[in-house]
């Protein structure tokens, strides 16, 4: 009985980091730089709108920017 708490005891904990391990790696991969619609433009971007998520403007080199 006791191995079975400590083993589930480790699973826990082996779980609660692996998630916030991949929490960190989405919030960096999510935190994309903003782009004004101006500079979207200027740098022959196009601006698209986002269905409940706004405006992004797609740039030619294939990249998705969120315009601020």
């Amino acid at each position: 009985m006791r191995m079975r708490r400590i083993l589930g005891l480790v699973l826990a904990a082996a779980t609660l980091v692996g998630a916030s391990a991949v929490g960190a790696v989405s919030a960096g991969a999510a935190s994309s730089p903003n782009i004004s619609r101006d500079d979207c433009t200027a740098a022959g971007g196009q601006i698209v709108a986002r269905p409940y998520a706004g405006y992004a403007c797609d740039l030619p080199d294939g990249t998705r920017q969120a315009i601020t």
